[in-house]
């Protein structure tokens, strides 16, 4: 019931966080993103996105590995 409950959160919380626009540019990459036009800049801004969640979603995967085998070995003892 418990892992029910936090995997309906977690999917509740990625569907809100989808609503919203996000931009994800420095200031030098907003000002690039302006002289190329609007579909480039989409395009620019879902890249930056991209490469931004990257590093969570490894240490993520990583954290899950580890508490798992953490969690056999304490059913073992």
């Amino acid at each position: 019931m418990k892992k029910t409950s936090i995997l309906i959160l977690f999917i509740l919380s990625i569907l809100l966080v989808s609503q919203f626009s996000v931009e994800a540019q420095c200031s030098l990459c907003t000002k690039t993103a302006q002289q190329m036009g609007e579909k480039p800049a989409q395009g620019m801004n879902s890249g930056i996105l991209y490469l931004m969640m990257m590093p969570f979603v490894i240490v993520g995967f990583i954290g899950f590995r580890w508490w798992k085998y953490n969690k056999a070995i304490e059913e073992q003892s």
